[in-house]
This record gives structure tokens, C-alpha cells and sequence, in this order.
């Protein structure tokens, strides 16, 4: 399964290059926090149960056509959901880390300096 770090999404923001940001988390925690023109299909909770059944009802909401990037709190739940997105044909990964990833890599704090050295040693 294909994964992409913050700097790397950043780097592919800054030049034009956007993927569909797609966050699966709850509505709160979105409105809350979000990538700048990401898309809510808030899924999180239903996918961490194990029903895929909520995003497959919601793929009319994803472009077929665009790289897909699947963003949740932490990275684990988006695996799943990028999982399905790939079976289904789309050219999907997974944002590393999640939103904390993110917000780690735009405050420049140690522990993502940590992981992103962790990213990179795989």
C-alpha cells in the first residue's frame, strides 16, 4: 500500500501538483482542523468498525480520475480506507501520520522530526 509523508504532500500542494484530499474523519474534528481544499466523507468511525459498506456507498463523492489522498487522525484508519480506493481502481495513499503527521511537519515539532527520520531509515 502506497503511503505519502506531509513534506512530500506539501511539496506536491506548493507546486500545483493537488491530489483529491480526501479526510474521512468525523465532521467535528474536520471542521476543527483540515488541510486547506480537503474533502470531508466522514467515515472514520464506521471503518474502524470494519464497515466498508459506508465509503463504497460514497465513492460517487471521489474522483476516479485524480490521485487520491486519504487522510484520518493518525494514518491507520486511512489505510483501510485507501485499501478499498486501490481495490476499487483509484490511484490512491495514505497521508503518514494523519493529521497529527501534518500538523507535526507545519510546527516543526521534534516528534515528527522523529518519525519523518523513522519514514525515511524504511
Amino acid at each position: 500500500m502506497t503511503s505519502i509523508r506531509p513534506d512530500e504532500l506539501d511539496e506536491r500542494l506548493e507546486s500545483g501538483d493537488d491530489p483529491f484530499l480526501l479526510d474521512i474523519r468525523p465532521k467535528s474534528a474536520f471542521q476543527s482542523n483540515a488541510i486547506e481544499d480537503s474533502h470531508n466523507v466522514p467515515v472514520y468511525q464506521a471503518l474502524r468498525r470494519g464497515d466498508d459498506a459506508a465509503l463504497r456507498d460514497r465513492l460517487e463523492e471521489i474522483p476516479a480520475d485524480e490521485d487520491v489522498v486519504v487522510i484520518c487522525k493518525m494514518g491507520m484508519v486511512a489505510k483501510r480506507a485507501t485499501s478499498l480506493l486501490v481495490e476499487e481502481g483509484y490511484d490512491a495513499a495514505t497521508l503518514a501520520g494523519g493529521m497529527s503527521g501534518w500538523t507535526g511537519y507545519r510546527n516543526g515539532s521534534l516528534g515528527y522530526k522523529l518519525r519523518s527520520l523513522l519514514w525515511r531509515l524504511r
